[in-house]
């Protein structure tokens, strides 16, 4: 595996998170400014104006190389919501990465986050992570060619592919990843990674004035604060990991892990449907005998409502939708419970051949799927137009950030078993991976992470979690010396500070407060059943 020598400087770098005689970029303070105005927030529409015009930004500066602070410079894009109660009580900020990679935090604080508690005693500040949004997000490669190269195959088993099929798949990675490349530069790509977001984030808490690191992480940010408890454990005051992702394996194998995960859920959703209601298209469908490579009855029936908007696609929000789009709300809403009833709602009506009842609920599954993320990928832009893609920093970070195979057969393998794990979500999220056996040489994150001198972690787990599977998360909690793992039993991914569980929200706030830890083995009720 490719991976960047950076010699005996970066070995104390991994192992300490700076040069220890060297911190040039500590002592900064931030300029903080409004983010809104007046007519800005009403051109918002639908936003919470009030929390918008509290919003605060501005930037801290961090070197691109830590290893060489004399060099190339990124400005971080920093948002803050101050605290709203009596200062007495302040306990400084907390600082909230959403997940990702790719996605703003800058962005994801523009709608009001956690309980009023939290709020009262806490500035909420969130960041663009470097490579994303307002911090050097860029666009670069064609996606639409990866998209294209993967559909050619969709209709063959991913085993049977040969050579000859395999070479249009491998073609557009090769392009994408080059095309990366000679957009923003092998030493970019080198360093986008989330052992250098862990950098960041200590130059941040530097310049927010706060001795000790409050932290929550979805997801993603679940990895960039594992990371930095393993490079910074005496600058924790509290962390919680909400979706902790598994670090050991490569991104093909992380891939395999979560159609696993999304089949899971699927399946939990068609309990509830068939529990909750009447008309429910799966009622009496066997949703599991089928066995490895073999749709169940259930898929076999949610297959052909597929074909049938293939045939006569629905609209909505002036956007055709076909199988293929509906699939991809489908795994989208299996993200949050709270959008079940209209993913039911839109597959009974199918069912029933009801176009007005398919609109309806259509309509709303939009709002509860691509609506409710088409703010996060706002700046989003045409490849080669040289704005953000949260796509093309989804790829650069999860390249750097493991070590994957560089042969194409390797994929295929992994697509294979995906494939047989769910013929209904299939092999896409593996040829996903794809670019990064043609990705330039990075400096790779550590994976062994104990951190057994930090203060002690809060890691939350959803038993039916599509996109970090709960095993994923129980591994990281025992892994963690000084962690406690909180369970929600219910679905969707991540869950505190939602109201989806109070449970999981009571625990997690009293440990933010007061660093009382939650009691071990604590799990907490679904909001479905």
């Amino acid at each position: 595996m490719r991976a960047l020598g950076l010699g005996g400087l970066i070995a104390v770098v991994l192992a300490t998170g700076c040069p220890p005689e060297d911190a040039p970029f500590h002592g900064q303070e931030v300029s903080w400014r409004p983010c809104h105005d007046g007519e800005e927030d009403a051109a918002g529409g639908g936003a919470d104006t009030e929390w918008l015009e509290s919003l605060e930004c501005g930037t801290v500066t961090v070197p691109l190389d830590h290893g060489e602070p004399r060099g190339r410079t990124l400005d971080i894009a920093l948002v803050r919501a101050p605290a709203d109660g009596p200062k007495e009580e302040h306990l400084g900020s907390l600082v909230v990465n959403p997940g990702g990679p790719g996605v703003s935090g800058v962005r994801a604080l523009e709608s009001p986050l956690f309980g009023d508690g939290i709020r009262a005693a806490f500035d909420l500040v969130s960041f663009d992570p470097r490579g994303v949004g307002k911090s050097g997000g860029f666009a670069c490669g064609d996606r639409y060619a990866l998209v294209d190269a993967r559909q050619s195959v969709a209709g063959t088993d991913p085993g049977d592919l040969g050579a000859a099929e395999l070479r249009p798949l491998a073609d557009a990675a090769r392009g994408y990843a080059r095309a990366c490349e000679e957009r923003v530069g092998e030493e970019f790509l080198a360093r986008v990674g989330t052992v250098n977001v862990a950098r960041d984030l200590d130059v941040i808490r530097d310049a927010l004035g706060e001795e000790r690191l409050n932290f929550v992480g979805y997801s993603y940010g679940a990895w960039i604060g594992a990371l930095y408890a393993h490079m910074y454990p005496e600058n924790i005051r509290a962390l919680v990991l909400d979706g902790a992702v598994a670090t050991r394996m490569s991104n093909a194998e992380a891939a395999v892990d979560q159609v696993a995960a999304f089949q899971h859920t699927w399946e939990m959703f068609l309990a509830d449907c068939v529990a909750e209601v009447d008309a429910c298209p799966f009622t009496g469908a066997d949703r599991g005998s089928g066995g490895p490579g073999a749709a169940s009855e259930a898929d076999a029936r949610m297959a052909g409502l597929l074909e049938r908007l293939d045939r006569d696609p629905a609209r909505v929000e002036g956007i055709p939708v076909d199988g293929r789009t509906l699939l991809t709300m489908v795994g989208m809403a299996l993200y949050q419970e709270g959008a079940w009833d209209h993913l039911a709602g839109v597959l009974t009506a199918l069912a029933e051949g009801d176009d007005r009842g398919v609109e309806r609920h259509l309509g709303r599954l939009y709002d509860d799927t691509f609506g409710q993320y088409a703010k996060a990928e706002s700046g989003e832009s045409e490849p080669g137009t040289g704005h953000q893609d949260a796509g093309a920093a989804y790829t650069a970070v999860r390249c750097a950030d493991r070590a994957d195979p560089e042969d194409v057969t390797a994929y295929r393998d992994a697509a294979d078993e995906a494939a047989d794990i769910s013929p209904l979500f299939g092999p896409g999220p593996v040829w996903d991976q794809l670019p990064c056996a043609y990705w330039p040489g990075t400096e790779k994150a550590p994976t062994a992470l104990t951190a057994p001198e930090a203060p002690p972690i809060v890691v939350v787990g959803t038993v039916g979690d599509p996109a970090t599977p709960y095993h994923w998360v129980r591994e990281a909690a025992e892994r963690l010396e000084t962690a406690t793992l909180v369970t929600y039993e219910g679905a969707g991914h991540t869950v505190y500070g939602w109201g989806r569980s109070p449970c999981v929200d009571g625990a997690v706030d009293a440990y933010l407060l007061t660093g009382e830890v939650p009691r071990p083995g604590l799990t907490c009720p679904p909001a479905v059943t």
